[in-house]
Protein backbone atom coordinates (compact mmCIF):
# COMPACT_ATOMS: atom_id res chain seq x y z
CA UNK A 1 0.00 0.00 0.00
CA UNK A 2 3.24 2.44 -0.23
CA UNK A 3 4.37 4.22 -3.60
CA UNK A 4 8.10 3.42 -3.88
CA UNK A 5 8.48 7.47 -3.74
CA UNK A 6 7.16 7.18 -0.36
CA UNK A 7 10.41 5.21 0.54
CA UNK A 8 13.02 7.58 -0.30
CA UNK A 9 13.72 9.70 2.90
CA UNK A 10 13.02 7.03 5.22
CA UNK A 11 15.59 4.80 3.36
CA UNK A 12 18.11 7.73 3.47
CA UNK A 13 17.55 9.17 6.95
CA UNK A 14 18.36 5.73 8.01
CA UNK A 15 21.32 4.99 6.20
CA UNK A 16 23.00 8.37 6.78
CA UNK A 17 22.42 8.62 10.36
CA UNK A 18 24.12 5.27 10.72
CA UNK A 19 26.79 6.65 8.62
CA UNK A 20 26.76 10.32 11.05
CA UNK A 21 26.76 8.08 14.22
CA UNK A 22 29.71 5.85 13.14
CA UNK A 23 31.47 9.19 12.22
CA UNK A 24 31.00 10.16 15.69
CA UNK A 25 31.35 7.62 17.54
CA UNK A 26 35.00 6.75 16.25
CA UNK A 27 35.98 10.60 16.25
CA UNK A 28 36.29 10.87 12.46
CA UNK A 29 36.29 14.08 11.35
CA UNK A 30 34.03 15.02 8.66
CA UNK A 31 32.11 18.32 6.91
CA UNK A 32 28.26 18.73 8.38
CA UNK A 33 27.95 21.59 5.41
CA UNK A 34 28.78 17.83 2.60
CA UNK A 35 26.54 15.43 4.70
CA UNK A 36 23.67 17.71 4.25
CA UNK A 37 24.27 18.84 0.55
CA UNK A 38 24.90 15.06 -0.05
CA UNK A 39 21.62 13.95 1.57
CA UNK A 40 19.68 16.35 -0.18
CA UNK A 41 21.07 15.61 -3.70
CA UNK A 42 20.14 11.90 -3.29
CA UNK A 43 16.68 12.65 -2.10
CA UNK A 44 16.26 15.24 -4.87
CA UNK A 45 18.18 12.79 -7.75
CA UNK A 46 16.05 10.04 -6.60
CA UNK A 47 13.04 11.42 -6.84
CA UNK A 48 13.79 13.27 -10.47
CA UNK A 49 14.68 9.20 -11.07
CA UNK A 50 11.47 7.65 -10.12
CA UNK A 51 9.36 10.84 -11.17
CA UNK A 52 11.29 10.46 -14.86
CA UNK A 53 10.71 6.46 -14.98
CA UNK A 54 7.52 6.07 -13.03
CA UNK A 55 5.75 4.21 -15.76
CA UNK A 56 8.48 2.06 -16.15
CA UNK A 57 8.54 1.07 -12.77
CA UNK A 58 5.16 0.53 -12.94
CA UNK A 59 5.21 -3.77 -12.14
CA UNK A 60 2.69 -5.72 -14.14
CA UNK A 61 1.54 -9.02 -12.26
CA UNK A 62 -0.45 -11.95 -13.99
CA UNK A 63 -3.63 -12.97 -12.24
CA UNK A 64 -4.49 -16.69 -12.55
CA UNK A 65 -8.63 -16.36 -13.04
CA UNK A 66 -9.11 -19.13 -10.59
CA UNK A 67 -10.47 -19.55 -6.87
CA UNK A 68 -10.76 -16.25 -5.09
CA UNK A 69 -9.00 -12.98 -6.13
CA UNK A 70 -10.27 -10.93 -3.47
CA UNK A 71 -10.83 -8.07 -5.96
CA UNK A 72 -7.01 -7.63 -6.74
CA UNK A 73 -7.57 -6.84 -10.48
CA UNK A 74 -9.62 -3.40 -9.51
CA UNK A 75 -6.60 -2.36 -7.52
CA UNK A 76 -4.69 0.32 -10.30
CA UNK A 77 -1.01 0.75 -8.41
CA UNK A 78 0.05 -1.87 -10.91
CA UNK A 79 -0.73 -3.29 -14.35
CA UNK A 80 -2.90 -6.47 -14.03
CA UNK A 81 -2.35 -9.48 -17.05
CA UNK A 82 -5.61 -11.91 -16.54
CA UNK A 83 -4.17 -15.83 -17.51
CA UNK A 84 -7.30 -18.23 -18.02
CA UNK A 85 -4.78 -20.32 -19.91
CA UNK A 86 -1.67 -21.91 -18.62
CA UNK A 87 0.78 -20.00 -21.11
CA UNK A 88 2.84 -17.13 -20.17
CA UNK A 89 1.32 -13.77 -22.05
CA UNK A 90 3.59 -11.81 -24.93
CA UNK A 91 4.77 -9.33 -22.35
CA UNK A 92 7.07 -9.75 -19.66
CA UNK A 93 5.93 -10.11 -16.02
CA UNK A 94 7.00 -9.26 -12.29
CA UNK A 95 5.45 -12.59 -11.16
CA UNK A 96 2.62 -14.17 -11.06
CA UNK A 97 -0.75 -14.57 -8.63
CA UNK A 98 -2.45 -17.44 -7.83
CA UNK A 99 -5.03 -18.45 -5.35
CA UNK A 100 -2.96 -21.29 -3.97
CA UNK A 101 -5.76 -22.60 -1.85
CA UNK A 102 -7.76 -23.30 -5.14
CA UNK A 103 -8.80 -26.61 -7.07
CA UNK A 104 -5.40 -26.17 -9.57
CA UNK A 105 -5.35 -28.63 -12.11
CA UNK A 106 -1.97 -30.42 -13.15
CA UNK A 107 -1.37 -28.01 -16.12
CA UNK A 108 -1.99 -25.05 -14.25
CA UNK A 109 0.55 -26.71 -10.87
CA UNK A 110 3.21 -27.53 -13.81
CA UNK A 111 2.80 -24.13 -15.04
CA UNK A 112 3.48 -22.37 -11.75
CA UNK A 113 6.31 -24.97 -11.59
CA UNK A 114 7.79 -23.87 -14.48
CA UNK A 115 7.43 -20.18 -14.08
CA UNK A 116 9.23 -20.39 -10.86
CA UNK A 117 12.02 -22.45 -12.10
CA UNK A 118 12.40 -19.34 -14.44
CA UNK A 119 12.87 -16.97 -11.90
CA UNK A 120 9.76 -15.44 -12.09
CA UNK A 121 8.13 -15.31 -8.34
CA UNK A 122 4.60 -16.82 -7.62
CA UNK A 123 2.20 -14.60 -4.77
CA UNK A 124 -0.78 -15.89 -3.46
CA UNK A 125 -3.45 -13.95 -3.20
CA UNK A 126 -3.79 -13.19 0.02
CA UNK A 127 -0.10 -12.06 0.43
CA UNK A 128 -0.43 -9.90 -2.71
CA UNK A 129 -3.69 -8.39 -1.62
CA UNK A 130 -1.43 -7.10 2.16
CA UNK A 131 1.53 -6.35 -0.20
CA UNK A 132 -1.02 -3.50 -2.21
CA UNK A 133 -3.34 -2.55 0.49
CA UNK A 134 -1.46 -2.52 3.58
CA UNK A 135 -4.43 -4.27 5.49
CA UNK A 136 -5.00 -7.58 6.87
CA UNK A 137 -8.08 -8.81 6.67
CA UNK A 138 -9.45 -9.83 10.52
CA UNK A 139 -13.04 -11.45 9.76
CA UNK A 140 -10.68 -14.73 8.34
CA UNK A 141 -7.64 -15.04 10.03
CA UNK A 142 -6.76 -18.27 11.13
CA UNK A 143 -4.97 -19.67 13.77
CA UNK A 144 -1.83 -20.29 11.38
CA UNK A 145 -2.29 -16.36 10.42
CA UNK A 146 -2.26 -15.48 13.98
CA UNK A 147 0.72 -17.36 14.98
CA UNK A 148 2.72 -15.11 11.58
CA UNK A 149 1.38 -12.13 13.23
CA UNK A 150 3.43 -12.28 16.28
CA UNK A 151 5.49 -9.26 16.90
CA UNK A 152 9.04 -9.30 17.11
CA UNK A 153 9.53 -9.52 21.29
CA UNK A 154 13.46 -8.58 20.62
CA UNK A 155 12.40 -5.13 19.02
CA UNK A 156 9.29 -4.95 21.41
CA UNK A 157 11.88 -4.75 24.33
CA UNK A 158 14.34 -2.20 22.03
CA UNK A 159 11.76 0.09 20.70
CA UNK A 160 10.78 0.69 24.42
CA UNK A 161 14.01 2.21 24.84
CA UNK A 162 14.01 4.06 21.62
CA UNK A 163 10.03 5.58 23.11
CA UNK A 164 11.72 6.67 26.39
CA UNK A 165 15.22 8.09 24.95
CA UNK A 166 13.12 10.17 22.46
CA UNK A 167 10.29 11.57 24.81
CA UNK A 168 13.45 12.83 27.39
CA UNK A 169 14.90 14.40 23.99
CA UNK A 170 11.65 16.06 23.12
CA UNK A 171 10.51 16.83 26.78
CA UNK A 172 11.65 20.27 27.02
CA UNK A 173 9.54 21.15 23.39
CA UNK A 174 6.91 19.14 24.22
CA UNK A 175 6.26 21.40 27.16
CA UNK A 176 6.83 24.71 25.90
CA UNK A 177 4.88 23.99 23.08
CA UNK A 178 1.71 22.61 25.61
CA UNK A 179 2.37 25.38 27.95
CA UNK A 180 1.24 27.77 25.38
CA UNK A 181 -1.30 25.49 23.83
CA UNK A 182 -3.12 25.76 27.44
CA UNK A 183 -2.82 29.45 27.35
CA UNK A 184 -4.96 29.73 24.52
CA UNK A 185 -7.05 26.84 25.52
CA UNK A 186 -7.94 28.86 28.90
CA UNK A 187 -8.37 32.18 27.10
CA UNK A 188 -11.03 30.41 24.46
CA UNK A 189 -13.39 28.51 26.22
CA UNK A 190 -14.20 27.36 30.05
CA UNK A 191 -12.87 24.32 31.86
CA UNK A 192 -9.44 22.38 32.74
CA UNK A 193 -6.79 22.31 30.07
CA UNK A 194 -6.43 18.70 29.70
CA UNK A 195 -8.80 15.86 29.32
CA UNK A 196 -7.58 12.18 30.72
CA UNK A 197 -9.93 9.20 29.80
CA UNK A 198 -9.68 5.42 30.03
CA UNK A 199 -8.35 3.55 27.24
CA UNK A 200 -7.25 0.21 26.19
CA UNK A 201 -3.92 -0.33 26.74
CA UNK A 202 -1.19 -2.87 26.51
CA UNK A 203 -1.88 -6.05 26.80
CA UNK A 204 -5.52 -5.03 27.65
CA UNK A 205 -4.39 -3.27 30.97
CA UNK A 206 -6.71 0.22 30.73
CA UNK A 207 -4.61 3.31 31.67
CA UNK A 208 -5.83 6.89 32.04
CA UNK A 209 -4.57 8.98 28.18
CA UNK A 210 -3.74 12.66 28.66
CA UNK A 211 -5.05 14.78 25.76
CA UNK A 212 -5.31 18.90 25.51
CA UNK A 213 -8.92 19.50 25.59
CA UNK A 214 -10.45 20.22 22.25
CA UNK A 215 -13.97 20.10 23.27
CA UNK A 216 -16.49 22.50 24.87
CA UNK A 217 -16.59 20.68 28.39
CA UNK A 218 -20.20 20.26 28.47
CA UNK A 219 -20.98 17.95 25.66
CA UNK A 220 -17.62 16.06 25.33
CA UNK A 221 -18.52 13.41 28.32
CA UNK A 222 -21.97 12.62 26.90
CA UNK A 223 -21.23 12.61 23.02
CA UNK A 224 -20.45 10.24 20.47
CA UNK A 225 -16.77 7.91 20.59
CA UNK A 226 -16.34 9.06 16.83
CA UNK A 227 -15.43 13.13 15.73
CA UNK A 228 -17.68 14.04 12.81
CA UNK A 229 -16.66 16.56 10.63
CA UNK A 230 -17.41 19.86 11.42
CA UNK A 231 -18.14 18.59 14.84
CA UNK A 232 -19.70 21.31 17.01
CA UNK A 233 -18.56 20.58 20.28
CA UNK A 234 -14.64 21.54 19.13
CA UNK A 235 -13.76 24.80 20.19
CA UNK A 236 -12.37 27.21 18.54
CA UNK A 237 -8.66 26.70 19.59
CA UNK A 238 -9.79 23.04 19.29
CA UNK A 239 -9.91 22.75 15.47
CA UNK A 240 -6.58 23.88 15.13
CA UNK A 241 -4.63 21.84 17.67
CA UNK A 242 -6.73 18.58 16.02
CA UNK A 243 -5.65 19.72 12.59
CA UNK A 244 -1.96 19.60 13.36
CA UNK A 245 -1.91 17.01 16.27
CA UNK A 246 -0.76 19.38 18.89
CA UNK A 247 -3.62 18.07 21.31
CA UNK A 248 -1.57 14.33 21.37
CA UNK A 249 1.69 15.83 22.68
CA UNK A 250 0.58 15.18 26.21
CA UNK A 251 0.75 11.76 25.84
CA UNK A 252 4.28 11.72 26.01
CA UNK A 253 3.99 11.25 29.86
CA UNK A 254 1.68 8.26 28.62
CA UNK A 255 5.22 7.34 26.97
CA UNK A 256 7.05 7.66 29.95
CA UNK A 257 5.45 5.73 31.97
CA UNK A 258 5.52 2.94 29.44
CA UNK A 259 1.86 2.94 28.65
CA UNK A 260 1.84 4.15 25.21
CA UNK A 261 4.58 3.95 22.41
CA UNK A 262 5.17 6.57 19.83
CA UNK A 263 4.25 4.07 16.77
CA UNK A 264 1.34 1.67 17.32
CA UNK A 265 -2.63 1.55 17.48
CA UNK A 266 -4.24 4.15 18.62
CA UNK A 267 -5.40 3.38 22.01
CA UNK A 268 -9.75 3.16 21.75
CA UNK A 269 -11.81 4.04 24.59
CA UNK A 270 -13.08 0.72 27.06
CA UNK A 271 -16.64 0.72 26.43
CA UNK A 272 -15.38 0.62 21.87
CA UNK A 273 -12.62 -1.62 22.74
CA UNK A 274 -15.51 -4.21 24.66
CA UNK A 275 -17.89 -3.69 21.67
CA UNK A 276 -15.40 -4.92 19.74
CA UNK A 277 -14.41 -7.83 21.30
CA UNK A 278 -17.82 -8.90 21.42
CA UNK A 279 -18.09 -8.62 17.14
CA UNK A 280 -14.41 -9.96 16.79
CA UNK A 281 -13.20 -12.29 19.16
CA UNK A 282 -9.83 -11.90 17.82
CA UNK A 283 -9.96 -7.97 18.36
CA UNK A 284 -7.82 -8.14 21.76
CA UNK A 285 -4.91 -9.33 19.59
CA UNK A 286 -4.72 -6.08 18.72
CA UNK A 287 -2.96 -5.24 22.28
CA UNK A 288 -0.07 -7.34 21.53
CA UNK A 289 1.81 -3.78 21.24
CA UNK A 290 1.72 -1.02 22.82
CA UNK A 291 -1.01 1.47 21.22
CA UNK A 292 0.61 4.89 19.69
CA UNK A 293 0.29 8.26 18.97
CA UNK A 294 0.38 7.85 15.33
CA UNK A 295 0.07 4.93 13.72
CA UNK A 296 -0.18 2.68 10.00
CA UNK A 297 -4.63 3.43 10.32
CA UNK A 298 -3.56 6.97 11.14
CA UNK A 299 -1.42 7.88 8.37
CA UNK A 300 -2.93 5.99 5.64
CA UNK A 301 -6.45 6.51 6.67
CA UNK A 302 -6.58 9.55 8.96
CA UNK A 303 -9.37 9.91 12.20
CA UNK A 304 -12.61 7.79 11.66
CA UNK A 305 -15.89 8.86 12.06
CA UNK A 306 -18.17 5.91 12.11
CA UNK A 307 -18.15 2.27 13.35
CA UNK A 308 -17.68 0.97 9.99
CA UNK A 309 -14.71 3.22 9.54
CA UNK A 310 -13.35 2.31 12.67
CA UNK A 311 -13.94 -1.46 11.45
CA UNK A 312 -12.10 -1.01 8.81
CA UNK A 313 -9.41 0.76 10.58
CA UNK A 314 -8.29 -2.74 12.42
CA UNK A 315 -7.29 -4.20 8.73
CA UNK A 316 -4.56 -1.69 8.85
CA UNK A 317 -3.80 -2.06 13.01
CA UNK A 318 -3.64 -6.16 12.03
CA UNK A 319 -0.60 -5.27 9.20
CA UNK A 320 1.23 -3.40 11.51
CA UNK A 321 1.58 -6.03 14.02
CA UNK A 322 2.31 -8.52 11.47
CA UNK A 323 5.01 -6.52 9.93
CA UNK A 324 6.46 -4.82 13.16
CA UNK A 325 9.90 -3.58 12.21
CA UNK A 326 11.95 -0.78 12.70
CA UNK A 327 11.51 -0.37 8.88
CA UNK A 328 7.58 -0.02 9.26
CA UNK A 329 8.34 2.52 12.19
CA UNK A 330 10.65 4.79 9.74
CA UNK A 331 8.29 4.56 7.42
CA UNK A 332 5.05 5.95 9.68
CA UNK A 333 6.96 8.31 11.07
CA UNK A 334 7.95 9.96 7.56
CA UNK A 335 4.25 9.61 6.39
CA UNK A 336 3.62 11.46 10.11
CA UNK A 337 5.32 14.27 9.35
CA UNK A 338 3.44 14.72 5.91
CA UNK A 339 0.06 14.19 8.30
CA UNK A 340 1.04 16.67 10.55
CA UNK A 341 2.01 19.54 7.88
CA UNK A 342 -1.14 18.88 5.91
CA UNK A 343 -3.62 17.73 8.51
CA UNK A 344 -4.68 14.46 6.72
CA UNK A 345 -7.47 12.92 8.35
CA UNK A 346 -8.25 15.05 11.32
CA UNK A 347 -11.48 15.71 12.28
Amino acid sequence: GVQATQYIVPAFASSYTLVILSFFFLRIEYSRYQFGASFLVAIIWFYICFFLARRALRPTYGLVAIGDTKGLNTIDIVDWVSLKTPTHPAGALDGIVVDLRSELSDEWRGFLARSALKGLPVYHVKQMSEALTGKVEIEHLSENSLGSVLPSLFYLRLKRLIDLGVAVVAAPVFVAIIALAALFIKLDSRGPVFFVQPRMGFRGEPFEMVKLRTMTVDVQATGSHFTEDNDPRITRVGKHLRKFRIDELPQIVNIMAGEMSWIGPRPEAIELSRWYERDFPIYSYRHIVRPGISGWAQVNQGNVAQVEAATYKLHYDFYYIKHFSPWLDALITAKTIRTILTGFGSK
